[in-house]
Formats: structure tokens, C-alpha cells, sequence
């Protein structure tokens, strides 16, 4: 009853964040793909499916969800039986809501421009950050050093959907090469190696084609 409609390369950031709670969650689901290259993000069916005509989208049964915030929000809702990917206290799953928003926000575009998703997964980065970035690397390293917990490898005592976002955050830098503090490293390193994070790492992507 469930399907992902990803994009075409394995490299959207929202993707993987719906990927990992899918996976998480040990549900079964297919995959579709939407090729963005050809616009068929803007194919009628899909855009008046999903309201914001983008990807990555969730179909169950007969409702379409757009906007990785809210699938994953929309998953523990609907399979509350199986790990919940946002905390249950009150207080942290907020906090992780406004991690999740800020990932997202103009506050770490800088990054994500610089060291985009194909500097992840296909060819490594060979400019160095811009003031701007390194502004915005510095705000990012603030804000992971007051989140995350002296010796814990996760942000709220149990792996949240927050977790991955961040690690993947820093992963833009690390994967690039560029100089992490070593807690913040360890850390982002050892999610990296999660069983479902390493999976979506891990999986074949054909040849890239710029879009």
C-alpha cells in the first residue's frame, strides 16, 4: 500500500530522509521513480497528486503526500506500532521538528549549494567553501556541538529522523574533505555506518546526468 516516488539518482537529501524512516520503521513499500531531468515532476498526474508537484512524494492507498517533513511525520502517525522516528516526549520531538526545519532553511543553503549531493555520491567538491559557507559551517558546528549529547550517539537517548538529517549534513563536509571538529566527525561517522544509512549510501546509482 505504500510507495516512494524518489529521484532518479539515489541523491535527493528528503529522499533519504524517507528512505531511512521507511526502513526504519521495517515496512514494505515500492519505489518509483521521478526523473526531474524530464520535468516529470510537472507531469499533471503526479503535480495535482502530491498539491506541490515535488519529490520526494509518499502514496498510501489512495492519499499522496508530498514534502519530507511531513511523510515522516505522516509514518509514525499512521504506523504507530513500529519505531517512531520522532521522539515521543514532548519537549525533544519538538526539538527535533525545529532541527528538521532548520537542516532545511536558508540558514545552511550555503552548504548545501557548495557541497552539493553529487559531491556526496559522485565527484568530490574542488573549490574551497565561500565566506559565505564557511559563515554558515561555523553557525552548523555551534548548533550540532549544543545538540548532541557528550558520549551519545544520538540527539534524544534513541535514533530519531534528526539524527540522520544532521549526520547527513555533516557528511556534505566530511565525504568533501573539509575540516570537521572531531567529536562532531566521530559522530556524524558513526551514523553513517547505521545499517539503514550505509544501505542508502551503499546503493547503485547509475552515471550521473546534471538537471
Amino acid at each position: 500500500m505504500l510507495t516512494l516516488y524518489r529521484d532518479s539518482f539515489w541523491i535527493s537529501p528528503y529522499v533519504y530522509s524517507c528512505w531511512v524512516a521507511l526502513e526504519e520503521k521495517r515496512l514494505g513499500y515500492d519505489v518509483v521513480e521521478i526523473s526531474l531531468g524530464a520535468g516529470a515532476q510537472r507531469d499533471p498526474a503526479y503535480a495535482d497528486a502530491t498539491v506541490t508537484g515535488r519529490v520526494p512524494a509518499l502514496r498510501h492507498g489512495d492519499f499522496v503526500l508530498a514534502e519530507s517533513s511531513a511523510i515522516v511525520e505522516y509514518l509514525d502517525e499512521a504506523f504507530p506500532d513500529r519505531p517512531p522516528m520522532l521522539p515521543r516526549d514532548l519537549r525533544a520531538r519538538a526539538r527535533c521538528r525545529q532541527l528538521m526545519s532548520w537542516i532545511r532553511s536558508d540558514d545552511t543553503m550555503p552548504i548545501r549549494a557548495e557541497r552539493s549531493t553529487t559531491t556526496m555520491f559522485y565527484e568530490r567538491a574542488s573549490t574551497p567553501l565561500s565566506e559565505a559557507a564557511r559563515k554558515a559551517v561555523d553557525k552548523l558546528f555551534r548548533v550540532a556541538e549544543r545538540v548532541i549529547p557528550d558520549g551519545a550517539d544520538s540527539l534524544f537517548g534513541a535514533f530519531s529522523i534528526a539524527d540522520a538529517d544532521l549526520a547527513f549534513l555533516l557528511q556534505r563536509l566530511i565525504l568533501n574533505g573539509d575540516p570537521v571538529p572531531e567529536r562532531l566527525r566521530a559522530w556524524a561517522d558513526a551514523l553513517w555506518r547505521r545499517p539503514t544509512i550505509a544501505a542508502f549510501v551503499e546503493l547503485p546509482r547509475k552515471p550521473f546526468e546534471p538537471y
